[in-house]
């Protein structure tokens, strides 16, 4: 659908939907974030939500010498390159670069990023990073060191309902003036993991193909050329019932159906997908653990004491950024992380 200049995508998705019907909710949320990242910077105090990085610096130091320890035990590879899915401003990518120049592991820099708003920013850090619209124009040789951090929990899903007379596509129609989600269309039972198919009425089951292809897409990538991929996230370990469709504005929850492209739309990630999919590409595949556990077990205590020492007067600040990325009530728990690792490299530290 062309979009007309100046018109809010609200009202273009309601023409589409008055002129063609009620559209798939992977359609809906796949057009509301690209307006949405495509238009603003969503991070910091003055945006949507913080991620870890934003958090502490302490997140991407250690996410680099989680890299450069890899490295190092592989060999020191000269043509490797360091990947990021979806960097957010590069604080990630500054953070684990400089960390891993400690250990002179100065890889070059590629960054998968198609917001406009975000890769300016980016370059403000990373002078030196090439963009990419995709996985698929990353370079073919040599192995990738890739970070996907709240990657892939802004990629677009389906959900499929239970209803009396089986399963079916949750769709977006427009009504009275607002959007709301209506199940519609053939039966899908066959989509549904047989252990979920008796689920009671009304249970949603979401799955992405947008998870799927780009999940492919990487693991496919480093099977063939070496490397590793440490993915974080917040999901589950499926298969699983549950609606996990949310909405965040100004760090709050907002309505998924209200101002499309005006507010950040995510869902859980479910683990069990993305591993089955990197392991059937021939990837060594590491369970998902929290990532409090993954972050104390990479000295994420020891180092907030080093910045104590070195700051005195910063100290409630480190520690409540130590308790907010590791804590239980905060994203310690929610928020996983697995690895991936092409066959023969070294056991990653932590998992």
């Amino acid at each position: 659908m062309p979009a007309t200049d100046g018109e809010p995508l609200g009202e273009r998705l309601a023409r589409l939907i008055g002129a063609e019907g009620p559209i798939p909710l992977a359609q809906y949320m796949a057009q509301a974030n690209v307006h949405y990242y495509a238009t603003r910077d969503p991070l910091g105090a003055e945006g949507d939500f913080v991620t870890a990085p934003e958090v502490s610096q302490m997140f991407g130091e250690l996410v680099g010498l989680w890299l450069s320890d890899i490295w190092t035990r592989a060999g020191k590879p000269s043509n490797a390159h360091y990947v990021e899915l979806g960097p957010g401003r590069g604080t990630l990518a500054e953070d684990a670069l400089r960390a891993m120049r400690a250990v002179r592991f100065e890889p070059p820099i590629h960054l998968v990023e198609t917001s406009p708003a975000l890769r300016q920013s980016q370059a403000g850090r990373l002078p030196t990073a090439r963009w990419h619209d995709d996985i698929d124009s990353l370079p073919e040789t040599g192995p990738l060191f890739v970070i996907a951090n709240e990657f892939f929990d802004a990629l677009p899903i389906r959900q499929i309902q239970r209803g009396a007379n089986g399963w079916h596509e949750v769709m977006v129609d427009w009504r009275d003036g607002t959007f709301s989600p209506v199940t519609s269309g053939p039966p899908l039972d066959a989509l549904i993991p047989e252990i979920l198919r008796d689920a009671p009425a009304g249970s949603i089951v979401e799955t992405s193909p947008a998870v799927e292809i780009a999940a492919r897409a990487l693991a496919e990538r480093i099977a063939k050329q070496g490397g590793t991929a440490l993915i974080v996230d917040y999901g589950y370990v499926g298969p699983a019932t549950g609606d996990t469709l949310q909405a965040v504005s100004r760090h709050g929850y907002a309505d998924v159906f209200a101002e499309p492209g005006e507010r950040d739309l995510t869902a859980h990630v479910d683990f069990t997908a993305l591993g089955r999919i990197a392991k059937k590409a021939g990837l060594v595949v590491h369970r998902p653990i929290g990532q409090g556990e993954l972050l104390e077990s990479l000295g994420i205590g020891a180092r907030t004491a080093a910045l104590v020492r070195a700051a005195p007067h910063r100290q409630a600040e480190l520690v409540a950024a130590r308790d907010r990325l590791t804590s239980d009530g905060e994203m310690g728990r929610l928020f996983k992380a697995t690895a991936w690792l092409a066959r023969d490299w070294p056991e990653p530290a932590a998992f």
